[in-house]
């Protein structure tokens, strides 16, 4: 199927002094982003247990142009790599008219009664799978 593209607005309070989206808050919006897929998506699809526990181990965040508030919105488009037994990974390219930033999280579940990772189940992975792309459109190796 390829990438997953949820669609999040920016707002004002988004906006640092400079004029464009503070970098933190940009990290925010990603994660707006991801929780539509692990969440959102995954719940209509009738799995609970990503939203009962999934935590980020790594993000990485390169920026291509400044976010500017003006734009409204931010186009996420998102895809799957690395799916492994406890652990995948989600690889980003946010648009706003121009891509803006590339990034990619390490993704963890955890068993928040237990205290500890845990592994995917036979059904996260053949979600996850259906986001799988080798690589985005942004040159992106």
């Amino acid at each position: 199927m390829g990438a997953y593209v949820a669609e999040v607005a920016l707002r004002w309070s988004d906006m640092d002094a400079f004029g464009h989206v503070n970098h933190a808050r940009t990290i925010t919006l990603l994660e707006e982003a991801r929780a539509d897929l692990l969440f959102t998506e995954a719940e209509k699809q009738g799995l609970l247990g990503m939203a009962e526990g999934m935590v980020v181990a790594r993000i990485v965040i390169d920026y291509h142009a400044p976010l500017m508030y003006a734009a409204k919105s931010l186009q996420v488009r998102m895809s799957v790599r690395e799916l492994k037994t406890a652990s995948f990974v989600i690889d980003y390219t946010a648009y706003a008219q121009e891509a803006v930033c590339t990034a990619e999280t390490l993704m963890v579940p955890y068993d928040l009664r237990a205290g500890r990772p845990r592994r995917l189940t036979t059904e996260e992975r053949g979600f996850l799978s259906v986001w799988r792309a080798e690589q985005l459109e942004t040159g992106r190796a």
